[in-house]
C-alpha cells in the first residue's frame, strides 16, 4: 500500500513539473519530464517494484557471501581463469585461421590488375650528415621553409 502511494505521488509530482515546463514553452523538457514521471506508476502497476526488491536482497546476500566466504572467492577465480582461457583461444584461433587460409579472389572478379590498388609509400628522407642532432622537430621542416619564403 505504501509503495502504491509513493509511486503515484512521484508520478503526480513529475507531471506537475512537466506542466510547469510546458507552460514556460519548453516542450522538449516537458515531454522528458512527463516520460520520466510515468515510470514509477508503470513500474508499480506491472509489479516490478517487488521484483526489484527481491533482486536487491539477493544481490546484497551475494555481496555479503563474496566478502566472507572463501568458496565464493574460489568461484570468482575459476570464472576469471575460464574467461582468460576463452579469450586466449579465441585470439589464437583467429590468428591461426588467418595464416592458414589466404584470401582468395572470387572467380567473377577476373584477373588481378597490373598495378597495385594502393600506391607505394614514399621513400623516407635520409639523415643529414652535418652532425646536427635530431631535436624531434624534423616534421616541421616544410613549415619552416614556407615561413622563410614569406619572410616570417
Amino acid at each position: 500500500m505504501l509503495t502504491a502511494a509513493i509511486s503515484f505521488l512521484l508520478t503526480a509530482g513529475g507531471v506537475a513539473v512537466a506542466g510547469l515546463r510546458a507552460r514556460q514553452r519548453c516542450l522538449r523538457s516537458a515531454t522528458r519530464w512527463f516520460a520520466v514521471a510515468l515510470l514509477p506508476a508503470g513500474l508499480y502497476l506491472t509489479g516490478l517494484f517487488p521484483l526489484a526488491s527481491t533482486i536487491g536482497r539477493a544481490f546484497a546476500d551475494w555481496a555479503t557471501k563474496l566478502v566472507f566466504d572463501p568458496r565464493v572467492w574460489t568461484g570468482v577465480a575459476l570464472l576469471g581463469v575460464s574467461a582468460a582461457l576463452l579469450l586466449a583461444t579465441t585470439r589464437w584461433g583467429a590468428r591461426r585461421d588467418a595464416v592458414e587460409s589466404a584470401p582468395e579472389r572470387p572467380a567473377a572478379a577476373g584477373p588481378a590488375p597490373d598495378r597495385p590498388a594502393v600506391a607505394p609509400a614514399p621513400p623516407k628522407p635520409k639523415k643529414r650528415a652535418g652532425g646536427k642532432q635530431d631535436d624531434g622537430l624534423g616534421d616541421f621542416a616544410d613549415i619552416e621553409e614556407i615561413l622563410r619564403k614569406r619572410g616570417i
